[in-house]
């Protein structure tokens, strides 16, 4: 196996969606933070690599991949010693496919991003209560997605549990999750919270992206 090593910053779900990945698949590798304020991520060096210049970027053995859910799929199929995060059978790929589909698009860009970038970047104070809205239906469909099954794509864990659960995990600090209003989506995220290095590999940095904006929030609107 080549060298591993995953470029990013603790407070970006993507790059924690990696992060648990790696974990569950057992992986060693280096991981080497990027300072954004810093504009490492514009460097000559950084941007031969990755010319979109985005966090996570994944190099193994001198190859570089970035965008998350390339990512995550590829070190399955490459490094998983079967493939129970993310199967072979077509339907079931299918599923577990639209589950990121939907954390990129409709979760991560829809919500997280529509959130986070306008106040880290621009310093806006002010959320439109129509972005919290967002989220809340974000939360219905997982309600849904969920059904009687233990994960989002059946009863086993998969990618997509790791993908999804980096953003919602992140934006419970503005719409928190109701035990009562979402028993099945707060029964998932105490189940991936148990999982070992949950903490370390996804709860400090969703905790660390809540206390950014929540620092800069001053009111829903």
């Amino acid at each position: 196996m080549g060298k591993l090593v995953l470029y990013g910053v603790e407070a970006s779900p993507p790059v924690r969606a990696c992060k648990m990945t790696l974990a569950a698949l057992g992986l060693q590798y280096e991981y080497k933070l990027v300072n954004l304020l810093a504009r490492e991520q514009m460097s000559k060096e950084y941007t031969l690599k990755n010319p979109q210049h985005t966090v996570p970027m994944l190099e193994d053995d001198g190859k570089c991949i970035w965008d998350s859910h390339a990512i995550i799929s590829y070190l399955v199929r490459k490094y998983g010693k079967n493939d129970e995060l993310y199967p072979k059978d077509y339907h079931k790929r299918a599923v577990v496919d639209q589950r990121l589909h939907f954390e990129s698009g409709v979760l991560f860009h829809g919500c997280v991003r529509n959130i986070a970038f306008p106040v880290l970047q621009y310093n806006e104070t002010e959320v439109p209560r129509t972005k919290i809205d967002a989220v809340y239906e974000v939360y219905n469909f997982l309600e849904a997605f969920l059904g009687t099954q233990t994960y989002l794509c059946g009863n086993n864990m998969t990618i997509a549990d790791f993908s999804v659960v980096s953003s919602v995990s992140s934006l419970v600090g503005l719409a928190a999750i109701e035990q009562q209003r979402y028993p099945k989506l707060s029964a998932w995220m105490e189940r991936m919270e148990k999982l070992p290095d949950y903490q370390s590999n996804n709860g400090n940095g969703a905790q660390m992206l809540i206390d950014m904006l929540s620092a800069k929030i001053t009111k829903i609107v």
